[in-house]
């Protein structure tokens, strides 16, 4: 690491040391370019290099014409490595898509049994409502990938966590870029569709192990769309 990067990354510690200090919160005010200047001690260079790069990875928003802020917590740097990894080939991009899927099954998998033992009954019927849209979808021939985001979404959703819903939307974002470069899905719109109702259907009957069967044969489907890759020896 050079000088440079050194100083830089200082700075960049100084700035999230501030932000702890001042007990500052997502979306609250920071201090200015020229506030943080004379705190810091350092040129106004110094303090738009290390503000760029804590934009970047969401430490700070930069509102232009209204000042710089708290981020808010966002995982686009981690959609943008995976879908980068996913694309390089040959072998390289199948293994990054392969444990992309895998983490999200486990994740998926290990959370269903959660959402059986609290979804109230508003949530169960927000979700049959999206699995009917998705049985009407393929019987017109194709199952929007908007409606299926939105099934998982709405499933996961009473469990209350936003960090694990941004994980999940940030494995969909991923995924969503890769999709176009995979082979098509080899079940029909009909089947999708009714893979998603047998998962809503176990939740409904509070069936945890059912529901978590039926998420796993939901990830067959998907798990095929890519050759499994050699083990690295």
């Amino acid at each position: 690491m050079t000088v440079r990067s050194r100083r830089k990354n200082g700075v960049q510690e100084q700035i999230k040391e501030l932000i702890l200090e001042r007990g500052l919160g997502a979306g609250d005010s920071m201090p200015t370019e020229t506030e943080l200047m004379e705190i810091l001690g350092i040129s106004r260079n110094s303090v738009r290099e290390a503000l760029k790069a804590l934009q970047a990875v969401g430490i700070v928003e930069i509102r232009h014409g209204f000042g710089t802020y708290v981020g808010r917590m966002s995982l686009v740097a981690l959609v943008d490595e995976l879908s980068f990894h996913g694309k390089l080939a040959p072998t390289g991009g199948t293994r990054s898509i392969t444990e992309l899927i895998e983490v999200r099954e486990a994740l998926e998998a290990g959370l269903i049994g959660q959402v059986v033992e609290i979804a109230d009954d508003a949530d169960l019927v927000d979700l049959r409502a999206v699995a009917e849209r998705m049985a009407a979808e393929a019987a017109a021939g194709a199952v929007s990938p908007l409606t299926d985001r939105q099934f998982h979404e709405t499933l996961y959703r009473p469990l209350g966590n936003d960090l694990m819903l941004r994980l999940l939307a940030a494995f969909w974002d991923a995924y969503d870029r890769l999709a176009a470069d995979l082979p098509p899905i080899g079940e029909s719109a009909s089947d999708v569709a009714a893979q998603h109702r047998e998962v809503y259907d176990a939740v409904a009957a509070r069936d945890a192990e059912r529901a978590r069967r039926a998420v796993t044969v939901h990830f067959t489907g998907i798990r095929g769309r890519t050759p499994r890759p050699t083990p690295i020896p």
